[in-house]
């Protein structure tokens, strides 16, 4: 077990198990840019293809959408590729879901579990003054790596793909001591959301999160709450700027709540943390790529690994008090308003010579639509406390509700066609899926009726 951290631990130990590959490769990852990093990986691949190892390559469709001419190198070296959920006319709100995971396995010997995906933007960009991105990985060896194999063939069969189009795994080879544990999260099995709430509610003296993208539930922030107010040291880690800035006000709209119960948030000073990562009583550790958000926990194919490991846990700790270091606390003043707190008195100052992220991590619009869901849905039923970062959105959305009904009174047919039509459009594909599934059963039981009328030679069957 590994602690990779950030493009500079994280690439070279990618690149290095690829280039060393005898057998095969397993890759998995959310964005595949077409830039210089997307290129190197994708010569890589396309190398050791072309030497008779069996690579196999999935990317998610949204999140790679400019990425073509990557792939048709690949497929030209003999890699077999699938872009994940692409447009279908039978599924119009396929897009919601979509694949986050970011793992690569080569041989049955070596995995890789992260936040980051490949491009560019995790390196910076030094001219334009913004920093490489804060984000973390692990290298992994021992039987958990075939659990990282089976979660990838999830997904391979999920795109549509026969199993025959992955190659034979071979066996995996014991390593070290650590408790590993795959979470491989799939639409709406709430795999890690229940591991993160079975951790808040577990931890006896320190629970340190690090987020992207901090929209949670209500279940989830009066658990991380209940914990503060337990005496629990509950610390919270998110960028002081997002890649996706309408996001920025979501997750700030949850501050009051968790300050109210004790918990300490902290804003990232650096161009964008990336990172999704948590440490629990310097035992307990977890690495991936889940947010903590209702897209990562219900909607999207997501992958994490939970450490159960003292060693490791210690080196997770350490690197979060060096990330303090780099980070403002968020505090309440004395008229009970959130403001970030005086630099002198809590990590560093922002630099002045760097950038924040202002855009990055395309395709992000799946996690942007869970989130706006979530505050319309609590102004409606007040099932938890909005925040004045919130009145923006909501006052949007009730300028647009307006408009739509203001239309609708006034010149009907304006919005009568686009009715018809999205109705035609969903009735077309229901039906449609209907016949495929007739016609699959219908299939099926001429299967059965066929292998019952032909009994395998030998005899009746027992």
């Amino acid at each position: 077990m590994k602690l990779l951290l950030d493009c500079k631990g994280n690439f070279p130990a990618w690149l290095g198990a690829i280039r060393a590959a005898k057998h095969y490769i397993l890759f998995e990852s959310y964005i595949v840019s077409d830039d210089h990093v997307g290129r190197e990986f994708a010569e890589a691949l396309a190398e050791r293809a072309r030497a008779g190892v069996h690579v196999c390559v999935v990317y998610d469709w949204l999140g790679s959408l400019r990425s073509g001419g990557l792939w048709t190198l690949l497929r030209q070296a003999g890699v077999a590729v699938v872009g994940f959920n692409p447009p279908s006319f039978d599924s119009p709100l396929a897009w919601l879901t979509r694949d986050h995971r970011k793992s690569i396995v080569v041989d049955g010997q070596v995995g890789f579990v992260s936040g980051l995906c490949v491009s560019a933007a995790w390196e910076g960009n030094a001219v334009k003054r913004l920093e490489p991105w804060r984000d973390t990985g692990v290298e992994i060896r021992g039987g958990a790596v075939a659990d990282l194999e089976r979660a990838f063939e999830v997904v391979w069969l999920a795109s549509g793909e026969v199993k025959t189009g992955l190659p034979p795994l071979e066996p995996t080879t014991p390593a070290g001591s650590a408790t590993v544990r795959v979470i491989a999260g799939v639409p709406n099995a709430a795999g890690a959301y229940r591991t993160d709430l079975l951790v808040a509610s577990i931890a006896h003296q320190r629970l340190w999160l690090t987020d992207a993208y901090f929209v949670a539930t209500s279940a989830y922030t009066q658990a991380l709450g209940a914990a503060a107010r337990d005496g629990v040291d509950v610390r919270l880690m998110v960028p002081g700027a997002s890649d996706i800035p309408a996001l920025s006000p979501l997750s700030r709209a949850g501050y009051r709540p968790l300050l109210d119960a004790g918990v300490r948030v902290f804003e990232w000073n650096g161009t964008m943390l990336h990172a999704k990562t948590a440490v629990a009583d310097g035992r307990w550790s977890r690495v991936g790529s889940t947010n903590l958000n209702l897209a990562s926990w219900m909607s999207n194919y997501e992958l994490d690994v939970a450490i159960e490991d003292m060693d490791f846990a210690q080196e997770m700790e350490a690197q979060y008090e060096a990330d303090l270091e780099r980070a403002t606390e968020i505090v309440l003043t004395r008229r009970n308003r959130v403001r970030r707190a005086e630099p002198e008195t809590v990590g560093a100052a922002v630099p002045q010579h760097v950038r924040r992220a202002v855009a990055g991590s395309a395709g992000r619009a799946a996690a942007g639509a869970a989130s706006v869901g979530s505050a319309l849905g609590a102004a409606l039923t007040n099932r938890r406390t909005l925040g004045p970062a919130e009145a923006g959105l909501l006052a949007t959305m009730a300028v647009v509700t307006l408009g739509i009904a203001a239309i609708a009174f006034f010149v009907p047919r304006v919005l009568a066609w686009p009715i018809a039509i999205l109705a035609a459009w969903l009735g077309v594909a229901w039906g449609a899926k209907a016949v495929m599934l007739w016609r699959r059963a219908r299939r099926g039981r001429a299967r059965t009726r066929l292998d019952a009328a032909d009994p395998p030679a030998g005899g009746p069957p027992a």
